[in-house]
């Protein structure tokens, strides 16, 4: 075996591990990232964590927030899933210094697949990976959105080797990586991603048309779509379980036509436009993307004692108070609501973006320019309304994610991929001097042209007024002062961005005149890159982002008022309205809590919610059993009248609608009546009890997460409704161990025909899902492996033939 073949991927590999772990040299010593999301992701966990440890299964079912889901989009491990192993083996290092591996391992991957010299590959995987938009993500805690970044570049090297013609290599790798792809478990990425490679098909399929080899094309296309099929299919039980329970999920169809105010409703099959393009990019905010401080940065950022904003506020309140506020100034003047950073993809990295569009010539830089576009102009969301509501209207699945701000995640991708390939091209000695002088000309005007634009223009062509700048107007000239740092950040910028252009483009001129090699201007675009992106990264995510790794295991300390609610040893849920239950994972680490944190959480209790609870509507928190409300640290006060786990009502009230659902409700002794639509009947007579049997009991025996026992004495047949929330594709009800239909009740609970005498009442969680996708997951893993072995034993033979 010739190990000189393999030594630039060994040194690749080593590169990107030291890379990575020097940037987050914390984890060296032991400690771990704080991330806002995740800590909040451990509050939701816990349940789950905890009987996974305790009963070697998985539940599928959490308690312990939102009065009760599916643990499908939380925390779930499933049966025959063969792709986390690999993936555990590729993101062999510590957090969050696997994913930034993940990231430079991938690109250089894609690198490969279009042949650039591996030096060359190892600047571009660099390049893409430290892109401040990635590296941020870390410290808010969107780990699966770049564990799904990190597996996109390997995509679609898998799909660059099937339009090569490679079909076996391309239908393997393709395969594998959408497996992984997948089972990161970010789907708006994935959906990104797939925009991405349509435009790349349609790009290949126009130069089909031109070259007459469609039927090459098709056959392409046809092998890619059966690898995707298969890398999908790997995570079918993921996948299905998803796509049941987003049917309920806030991304799912709404039956109500009324706001909680009364006011008809916007018709949506999925979330709302407002709520979707919250954050979108201002059009003149996509120069954020070339310098970084070009809409003074971060919504926060720290400003010196050399600012006008200091000097101005020590001047009127004293240096302690001007030392405290410069902390953390509100720099920021787009119009998004908040922004931890700017998404800066860097200079130098655009400068040969353009190199690109004047030197290569074909259909990738076609692909890379036209997404790099097309993501820009989605970004801007509502600041493009046309294109936008065309898509939230008419495009499939578009309008089941928000922040769509956050798809120039393609840009962040193709930007850096075609500046590496204009570098190979410049370096080819097949490309005469003279185009590459042109070339270097242009994109040097360009760029230049730009950035000297804002920097000399800049402070009179923009207001650099921010939507909170009104927090300052109790000392106007402070306004002033922070106006004149905003048009400082913009200079200064623009500035350094002009410098380091001009170095890269010095370093290309001398290549091109011979007082270089190609290695050295290698070794120093990669150092110059490095320089920018980092230096800019390090503001955003640092050491100080990291503390001991018991804090992160274990993010929170329980109050007075956890403690004294932890000694009632009864099953209850807990109110905190100390804060927002429902963006509020820390109660639900204690206790099972009525709120919670998640993206997707059940599109009906999320509009109970709005309907009812923060119209606080007593009777409708007494039907969840909140037993007990936080009202702080210490804070904390009983609820006598919660309705306990299982109740028998008098009297039942049938409705007609989802809007008559939620109104009943406003006025309802919801221990005395149930509300239930006729619709959910199924079309079955059923005789209701007439009156309630004032010595029947119904008690909670059991309560195993996934399994809820009762037992039930009754004179009369009664209409029982248990404090848990109904979700039909999972939980089934049994009677004596014989099972019986369950209803909807009350918007969000559940009811069921209690026969009289006594009896044992089971609620057991087994959501058919589980089984049914595991067995299509062991059919595609199957299917993986012995394609490619049939494949490759039908070529040899075709060969040993020829």
């Amino acid at each position: 075996m010739n190990f000189k073949k393999f030594l630039p991927y060994v040194i690749a590999i080593v590169v990107f591990t030291i890379a990575s772990l020097i940037y987050f040299n914390p984890v060296l010593s032991g400690k771990q990232i704080k991330q806002s999301d995740i800590t909040q992701f451990k509050g939701m966990s816990k349940q789950v964590v905890d009987y996974r440890v305790e009963n070697g299964e998985e539940p599928y079912w959490l308690g312990n927030a939102f009065s009760g889901m599916p643990a499908f989009q939380v925390s779930a491990y499933y049966p025959n899933d063969f792709v986390r192993y690999l993936d555990k083996g590729l993101r062999f290092l510590p957090r969050p210094a696997d994913y930034l591996f993940l990231y430079f391992l991938g690109f250089f991957l894609l690198l490969i697949a279009l042949k650039v010299d591996w030096k060359l590959a190892i600047l571009g995987s660099l390049s893409f990976g430290f892109s401040t938009y990635l590296i941020i993500i870390f410290g808010a805690g969107h780990n699966a959105k770049a564990h799904a970044i990190g597996y996109m570049p390997m995509v679609i090297a898998g799909v660059l080797y099937l339009f090569q013609k490679r079909y076996l290599l391309g239908f393997v790798v393709t395969s594998l990586a959408m497996a992984l792809e997948i089972y990161a478990n970010h789907p708006q990425m994935t959906y990104y991603l797939g925009f991405c490679l349509l435009i790349l098909v349609i790009v290949e399929g126009i130069e089909a048309v031109k070259t007459k080899e469609v039927s090459v094309f098709i056959k392409q296309v046809s092998v890619l779509v059966v690898a995707v099929i298969i890398g999908v299919s790997v995570n079918a039980t993921r996948l299905m379980s998803m796509k049941q329970y987003a049917d309920f999920s806030t991304r799912g169809k709404s039956e109500l036509t009324i706001n909680p105010d009364g006011t008809p409703k916007e018709k949506s099959t999925g979330l709302d436009k407002e709520y979707i393009t919250e954050y979108s990019y201002g059009i003149s905010e996509t120069f954020n993307l070339i310098m970084p401080r070009f809409m003074g940065g971060g919504t926060f950022e720290k400003l010196g004692e050399d600012s006008n904003f200091y000097q101005t506020l020590e001047s009127n309140a004293g240096k302690s108070v001007a030392k405290e506020y410069s902390n953390q100034v509100l720099t920021y003047w787009g119009k998004q609501p908040i922004v931890e950073a700017p998404a800066y993809i860097g200079v130098i990295l655009f400068f040969l973006f353009f190199l690109g569009v004047f030197l290569v010539r074909g259909r990738l830089k076609y692909w890379l320019v036209s997404a790099t576009i097309f993501s820009i102009l989605m970004s801007w969301g509502k600041n493009f309304e046309v294109l936008t509501n065309f898509f939230i209207d008419y495009v499939p699945l578009y309008n089941k994610f928000r922040a769509v701000s956050s798809i120039q995640v393609i840009a962040e991708l193709c930007v850096p991929l075609l500046g590496v390939i204009a570098l190979k091209e410049f370096f080819s000695p097949k490309v005469s001097s003279e185009e590459k002088k042109e070339a270097l000309k242009k994109a040097l005007y360009l760029i230049g042209g730009l950035l000297l634009v804002f920097t000399v223009f800049g402070s009179s062509l923009f207001a650099f007024e921010g939507i909170r700048d009104a927090q300052y107007q109790q000392l106007p000239e402070l306004i002033d002062a922070l106006k004149s740092d905003r048009k400082s950040m913009l200079f200064m910028d623009g500035i350094r961005s002009l410098i380091l252009v001009t170095l890269s483009a010095g370093l290309l001129w001398f290549l091109l005149k011979n007082k270089l090699k190609e290695t050295p201007v290698i070794i120093g675009l990669t150092v110059l890159i490095l320089f920018d992106l980092i230096s800019v990264d390090i503001n955003y995510v640092n050491k100080e982002d990291f503390t001991t790794k018991r804090k992160v295991i274990k993010p929170f300390v329980a109050s007075k008022a956890n403690n004294e609610i932890l000694k009632d040893k009864s099953y209850y849920r807990v109110a905190n309205f100390a804060t927002n239950p429902m963006m509020d994972g820390r109660t639900s680490y204690f206790h099972n809590s009525i709120g919670g944190y998640h993206a997707a959480k059940m599109k009906r209790y999320q509009e109970l919610f709005d309907y009812q609870i923060a119209k606080n509507n007593m009777e409708v928190l007494n039907m969840l059993n909140t037993k007990y409300f936080i009202a702080g640290e210490d804070k904390f006060q009983e609820n006598p009248e919660a309705n306990g786990n299982a109740w028998f009502v008098n009297n039942i009230k049938l409705v007609n609608s989802a809007d008559e659902e939620i109104k009943a409700l406003d006025n309802l002794k919801t221990n005395e009546v149930a509300v239930l639509r006729k619709s959910s009947l199924e079309n079955s007579k059923i005789n209701f009890p007439k009156e309630k049997d004032s010595t029947a009991t119904i008690a909670l025996i059991k309560n195993a997460i996934t399994e809820l026992v009762y037992k039930s004495t009754t004179r009369k047949e009664q209409f029982a409704v248990f404090s848990e929330i109904y979700y039909k594709d999972g939980w089934n009800a049994y009677i004596d161990g014989e099972l019986v239909p369950h209803y909807r009740v009350n918007y969000v609970l559940r009811g069921m025909l209690v026969p009289k005498g006594n009896h044992t009442i089971e609620f057991k969680f087994q959501p058919k899902v589980i089984k049914t996708g595991s067995t299509i997951a062991l059919l595609s893993y199957v299917l993986l492996l012995l394609v490619p072995i049939g494949w490759f034993f039908l070529n040899r033979k075709k060969e040993e033939k020829a």
